[in-house]
């Protein structure tokens, strides 16, 4: 592949923004960039030739939105559109390479939205398909805000065969729309193993210049980075951006030495820009990438790293000797899994296995069904933990992010079926030290296998850090020596062959009394002798004190700080109890839908709705809500408790009979401006608003400015609020904005949305600019009282 050739010889150069320029040349608000490939194709050649000749070596294709679903309506295959956009491409190319361009779907995957995976693959496949069979040289995948919909989008890329580049758009924290930060975000990329990641869109290069260390410090890829020309602003009625091409290049020539191999631009940009980037850089050599050989596994919010103080790995979630939880399995009831998640991960967990795996059971399906659900209340990574291959895929395939994979052994068999779905999703994976002759009863022996493990993974193109090895803790009332040989193999393992190791500690005192005082002390023996990784109850004080204990001891809790924590601090509240009976506020908390049902329906026997309703769920949100600002947790959580108080409030609903409708808030609208099909951020200010009991009118999105106006005017509305995620649609906020101010000057209007800034909003005319849901709801909140 001629890119991969390239990549670190010399810097390399995309393109710029098409959308401000097919604007200058008459493309109105909210029509569809996409269709001028088919209706003018001239425009289309001029612009990727102007790029070309400012020294653009990768042109980006006009395919961002050309999907089916963006295009559904529009009269308009994808196919046709992204064949005649790729042939416009190349004929403009004269020697510089296509990159076929595929932006996001506009809708949330499920369990938070309603796209589920496999349909999202196969839109992004119908996409990269017909791109390859056009002739780009490159798929990029860019401006996603959401790591499940980037993974669904590299998957189907990289059935292509084609070079892939992701690009994700995050704030000026590094968090995506969806709460990752960019280490989970790298994990996920380098584990699918994309050829170049970086960040594009969002804001100016000052801004994304201040993410660049952070990104360079987990990532060990080349490093692409196409911010837009700075922020947005409205003059005259038009979009303009505050850089100008110097003050562009100069702030990305920083970019360039510090470490990023691919520059461009994206919003705003213009072939003036690029041309200022590309002779003020190309002379630029680019910095050697430096291998971080990290072993970390992720989840959608965040990355854990091996190495700097032993990882603990709940057990809970594991049939074996737990008759409740197998009880649980067979009946279906998720909640009680969700709980376990919870609960252990207040209690210290890092990483959760999950293993559903009973002889009655439909594993295949359970398992991915079973990581989804726990993925939608818990942010930390999980381990997935079944023998089945079929299950292992399965859950590996809809997993958002890098799960760490339990297990592979010595056994051909075992190896032949793990490694290559280790290789095609990304993993860590545990590696037991038995093959087809057993157990060895000799640490040397045991060592010679995890060397085979490790060698024949190499030939699946797995490294040694995606690798820990688990010498396999056997009962000591079979044999006293056991405890001693897997120490010494662990030692080995982790001085000889250099990879992390793990060990499921409880299974060192099978049949003895009074396990926990075993279990403590030979996890104690298991770290001094280099035990990286843990499958502990993190519910067994025994066990949590010698953690805890260790770490302060061996100079890996800094300042005995986390020691001094777990004694001195009284937690706010106590974990959910997996054995007791949850109240509604903490089920709230926690995202149980089905736990919240049955909370609320035994409140109801002793308590007045409206009393519910005003003591347990308003402040259970309040708290979720300040959480979610305080970042504590995620968007996922938050909409996940969202449902679960709506499952509530439908019960308590069902009771009040006509002083439910009576009880209703104020009416709020909610529309997605005219020409933007984009309707994430609209849909999560809905589940919330509705939450806090307002009357949402949900306009839905490509909505005219006419309409808005006329709804507020039918239903006498106090409050609308306002989306648009392209900046070729914030023209037709700022008039929808002017004809309510007309019509309804006594409405108020909120506004949010990607392209938005406080400032820009206020230009347009709006009264709020919310930063994120629940800005949205305090000023609702604000508004009302206030009136």
């Amino acid at each position: 592949m001629r890119i991969l050739e390239d990549l670190g010889k010399r810097l390399l150069f995309f393109d710029g923004g098409m959308g401000t320029l097919l604007q200058e040349n008459g493309l109105g608000p909210g029509e569809l960039p996409e269709l001028w490939n088919l209706s003018r194709p001239e425009i289309i050649f001029d612009i990727h030739s102007r790029y070309r000749r400012a020294g653009a070596d990768i042109l980006k294709t006009n395919t961002f939105g050309a999907n089916a679903i963006k295009l559904h309506g529009s009269g308009r295959s994808a196919e046709e559109i992204i064949f005649a956009a790729v042939e416009i491409a190349k004929k403009a190319a004269d020697g510089a390479l296509v990159a076929m361009d595929i932006g996001p779907t506009g809708k949330l995957l499920k369990p938070l939205g309603d796209l589920a995976f496999e349909d999202a693959v196969s839109v992004f496949s119908e996409a990269a398909e017909v791109g390859k069979k056009a002739g780009a040289d490159i798929i990029l995948i860019e401006t996603m805000s959401d790591t499940y919909e980037c993974k669904a989008a590299v998957l189907a890329a990289k059935q292509t065969g084609l070079p892939v580049f992701a690009t994700m758009v995050a704030d000026e924290q590094g968090k995506l729309l969806t709460g990752g930060d960019l280490p989970a975000a790298v994990a996920l990329l380098e584990g699918l193993k994309v050829d170049a990641l970086g960040l594009n869109c969002g804001f100016g290069p000052e801004q994304m210049k201040r993410l660049v260390p952070q990104l360079l410090d987990c990532c060990s890829l080349p490093v692409i980075l196409n911010p837009n020309a700075g922020l947005p602003r409205s003059e005259g009625g038009k979009t303009i951006f505050d850089v100008n091409p110097q003050d562009f290049s100069a702030a990305m020539e920083e970019i360039a030495r510090d470490g990023a191999w691919i520059l461009g631009g994206c919003c705003g940009t213009t072939p003036d820009y690029i041309a200022a980037l590309v002779k003020r850089c190309a002379k630029i050599p680019p910095k050697p990438l430096q291998k971080k050989n990290r072993t970390v596994v992720s989840s959608f919010a965040k990355a854990m790293a091996f190495g700097e103080k032993p990882v603990l790995i709940g057990e809970r979630i594991n049939p074996t000797g737990k008759p409740k939880l197998k009880q649980a399995l067979r009946g279906g009831d998720m909640d009680y899994l969700l709980r376990e998640g919870i609960t252990q991960q207040q209690k210290g967990a890092h990483i959760l296995d999950v293993n559903v795996g009973l002889p009655e059971i439909d594993e295949p399906s359970l398992l991915p069904r079973a990581v989804s659900e726990i993925q939608s209340v818990v942010d930390l990574p999980l381990q997935i933990d079944t023998s089945d291959p079929r299950a292992m895929e399965a859950a590996m395939r809809i997993y958002n992010g890098k799960p760490l994979i339990n297990s592979v052994n010595g056994k051909k068999e075992s190896m032949e079926a793990v490694f290559p779905l280790v290789k095609k999703y990304g993993g860590a994976v545990i590696a037991l030290t038995l093959d087809e002759n057993g157990i060895p009863e000799t640490a040397q022996g045991r060592y010679k296998i995890a060397e085979k493990i490790v060698k024949t993974a190499a030939e699946y193109g797995i490294e040694k850090k995606d690798i820990l090895v688990d010498t396999l803790a056997m009962t000591i009332s079979a044999g006293q020596e056991n405890a001693a040989v897997t120490l010494e193999a662990l030692r080995m393992v982790r001085e000889k062959l250099g990879v992390f190791t793990s060990l499921g500690v409880s299974n060192i005192s099978f049949g003895l009394p009074h396990r926990e005082h075993i279990n403590a002390v030979f996890f104690t023996m298991a770290l001094q002798n280099g035990l990286d990784a843990a499958i502990v109850n993190p519910n067994s004080d025994e066990m949590m004190n010698a953690y805890f204990a260790y770490c302060a001891l061996s100079g890996k809790d800094e300042k005995c700080m986390a020691y001094i924590t777990r004694y001195s601090e009284q937690k706010a509240a106590a974990p959910a109890s997996v054995q007791g009976e949850i109240t509604l506020s903490e089920a709230v908390a926690g995202g149980l839908k089905e736990s919240a049902r049955a909370a609320a329906n035994s409140l109801l026997k002793t308590t007045e709705p409206l009393e519910i309703i005003n003591t347990e769920l308003i402040p259970a949100l309040d708290r979720v809500g300040r959480d979610f600002e305080q970042g504590v947790l995620f968007l996922p959580q938050l909409l996940m408790s969202a449902e679960a108080a709506k499952t509530a409030f439908e019960e308590i609903r069902a009771s009040m009979g006509q002083e439910a409708s009576r009880s209703k808030k104020e009416k709020i609208i909610l529309a997605t401006v005219k020409g933007d099909i984009h309707d994430i951020g609209k849909n999560i200010v809905k589940v919330l608003l509705e939450n806090y009991g307002y009357d949402v009118i949900d306009l839905g999105k490509d909505v005219p400015p006419e309409t808005v106006v006329g709804a507020a005017q039918k239903d006498g509305v106090k409050l609308v609020g306002l989306s648009a995620l392209m900046t070729t649609t914030v023209a037709n906020m700022a008039d929808t904005i002017r004809l309510l101010r007309e019509k309804l000057p006594a409405c108020r209007v909120m506004v949010g949305g990607a392209v938005l800034t406080p400032e820009y909003a206020k230009q347009i005319g709006a009264d709020f600019y919310g930063k994120d849901a629940m800005a949205s709801v305090h000023y609702a909140q604000e508004l009302f009282k206030a009136n």
